[in-house]
């Protein structure tokens, strides 16, 4: 691996800005499919006919095969010989899986006898699973391989967060600009047909751009000093026992999980755009003119990391997270929400407001949700540091195997006050009136169970020791470690 960058007899792992902006595009490349997904509940309710509540049951209990797939994944990652890399294998079998099971998945299903349904449902998205873990166990553990210089793992979270805006930002603009107005909503199953394509070739672009980017570092003669090493399963339940800063970034990030499965889940994007405001084109518009000024404020995050480190950064903009949600919650109660335009002749107060409070709102989202990426890394290195063993795979899937797990309870939970309110037999469409009801629970999925979900991060983050001081002398003594087994 490149070794250049020094400091105070550091070396460092270094890498170069490219090499870190083109591997952020894995995770460009999984959050289209992500994006996808979330319109998975409308198609197999609207076309193949599923209820709320099977469907909620079912996309739950896949999403928990989800996260149980990630640990064996993870462990079959860290035993690899890394011939043809650890890694760049895994995205790339991963996309394929992902491709060819979503073109199965919304092609066929609706041709499929009703009796046979749901079982083809299971397998066929069953199989996107294991692509989908396949994929993302690599952005969640190679940035271990990436590089472990303090001042530089924080771009990868700027680079995430653009390529992930972009990804998810683009998929709602796609969906409620363009395919809602050409298909005339959900129900047409010629719209899951077109943005199906759209996702399947856009992702496989961005996956070839990340294998360039990993592709120096993900090379056998860089694991040889690792090939020694034994790794168990047992490894796992060691791990959990004696890394406390993974437990500490777990709860945090499983926290935040649930919250950004809930408040981004298309349904709640349908009650606030289309029903609240009245206004659903809003949907696929806000991301791209909050695009830039939400940059701004993910720019500062990084800064931030980098002066401070990644904890005090998560800590900081989880404060001020809440702090602008509660003001969100202030803007939503407002009688004039359902005048919010963007419109250059309609633009009024109250969408100057929700612009301004949307654009810091979504900044701090950006960087909790995406910092708590390179943190696994450095968790990582603090595992190679107490106990010797390089097991990033085994890291991240422990990771992203409870992170799952809570976006698999997120989605169950926001069928589940579905159900609670009155929608058993289908999902709130944008021509449903605005009641009550529908406004407080939009306003609780939106604003309140984003709070709740940072106050457990911040309480998590209390006891998380690997600040900025605790990285640089791990990478000291990581380094002189390396050195001594050359000579």
């Amino acid at each position: 691996m490149e070794k250049s960058a020094k400091e105070k007899g550091t070396v460092y792992n270094e890498a170069k800005i490219y090499q870190i902006a083109l591997f952020s595009l894995n995770n460009a490349a999984t959050n289209l499919y992500l994006a996808l997904m979330g319109y998975a509940s409308y198609y197999a309710n609207s076309i193949a006919g599923f209820s709320v509540v099977l469907i909620s049951f079912l996309l739950t209990a896949l999403n928990v095969f989800d996260g149980v797939t990630d640990p064996i994944a993870g462990f079959l990652l860290d035993r690899a010989k890394g011939k043809h890399g650890k890694f760049r294998p895994y995205m790339l079998w991963g996309n394929v899986i992902m491709a060819g099971s979503t073109l199965l998945l919304f092609g066929t299903l609706e041709y499929i006898p009703k009796p046979f349904r749901i079982i083809y449902f299971i397998v066929v998205y069953a199989l996107f699973v294991i692509g989908y873990t396949l994929q993302t166990v690599v952005g969640k553990s190679a940035q271990a391989v990436i590089t472990n210089n303090p001042a530089k793992r924080p771009l990868s979270t700027c680079f995430d967060s653009v390529f992930i805006m972009a990804a998810y930002g683009g998929s709602i603009l796609l969906a409620a600009n363009y395919l809602v107005p050409k298909y005339g909503g959900y129900t047409n199953v010629k719209l899951y047909h077109e943005y199906a394509l759209w996702v399947i070739v856009l992702s496989a672009l961005c996956t070839a751009g990340a294998i360039i980017g990993i592709w120096n570092k993900d090379r056998a003669e860089n694991y040889r000093r690792h090939k020694k090493q034994k790794i168990r399963v047992r490894d796992y339940l060691e791990i959990i026992k004696n890394n406390k800063p993974i437990d500490m970034l777990i709860l945090a990030a499983c926290s935040n999980k649930f919250a950004a499965t809930v408040y981004g889940h298309t349904t709640v994007g349908v009650m606030l755009y289309g029903i609240l405001m009245q206004n659903y084109g809003i949907a696929g518009l806000i991301g791209v003119i909050t695009a830039v000024p939400t940059l701004i404020v993910v720019a500062t995050g990084i800064k931030v990391a980098q002066r401070m480190g990644q904890k005090k950064a998560l800590v900081l903009f989880t404060y001020f997270g809440i702090a602008f949600q509660v003001v969100m919650i202030v803007v939503l109660l407002q009688d004039s929400i359902n005048t919010v335009n963007f419109g250059l002749h309609k633009i009024n107060a109250i969408s100057i407001a929700f612009f301004v409070v949307y654009v810091l709102l979504n900044g701090c989202k950006s960087i909790t949700n995406n910092m708590v990426v390179p943190m696994i890394a450095d968790c990582s290195d603090y595992e190679q540091y107490r106990s010797g063993k390089f097991v990033p795979g085994l890291m991240g899937a422990l990771f992203s195997f409870v992170d799952k797990v809570f976006a698999a309870l997120g989605t169950a939970f926001v069928g589940l006050v579905m159900l609670a309110i009155g929608y058993n037999s289908r999902f709130p469409q944008i021509e449903d009136t605005l009641t009550p009801v529908l406004k407080w629970t939009t306003i609780f999925l939106f604003c309140i169970v984003p709070i709740i979900g940072w106050v457990i991060s911040l309480l998590s983050m209390h006891f998380y020791s690997l600040d900025m001081k605790t990285m640089k002398e791990i990478a000291k003594k990581l380094g002189d470690t390396e050195g001594e087994k050359k000579k």
